[in-house]
């Protein structure tokens, strides 16, 4: 199992959010840093075991949190579909 940490504490900017996915997931330059990119490129982890440990967004404004959300529902159909996958929220 590869296990990973997505840490958001350093994020300044609503642009940087995808930043960080992208340079944590190792995604590739034309990742389109949007939500419907994030599911293209994470089922290309399928094959994979993945533990996600999400922190560092306890900073973030109820309107980037509720963009996050949008990014967990996506890890949620990842999980579906992927047994494998699997992601944790240290902190909100």
């Amino acid at each position: 199992m590869v296990k990973l940490i997505l840490d958001f504490s350093k994020v300044k900017y609503f642009s940087d959010i995808h930043k960080v996915i992208k340079d944590t997931f190792k995604f590739p330059d034309h990742y389109g840093e949007n939500l419907d990119a994030l599911w293209d490129c994470m089922r290309d982890y399928c094959e994979y075991g993945l533990y996600v440990i999400v922190k560092g967004m306890d900073h973030f404004s109820d309107e980037w949190k509720e963009y996050m959300q949008e990014v967990f529902d996506v890890f949620n159909d990842i999980h579906k579909e992927c047994k494998d996958f699997t992601y944790e929220i240290l902190d909100t």
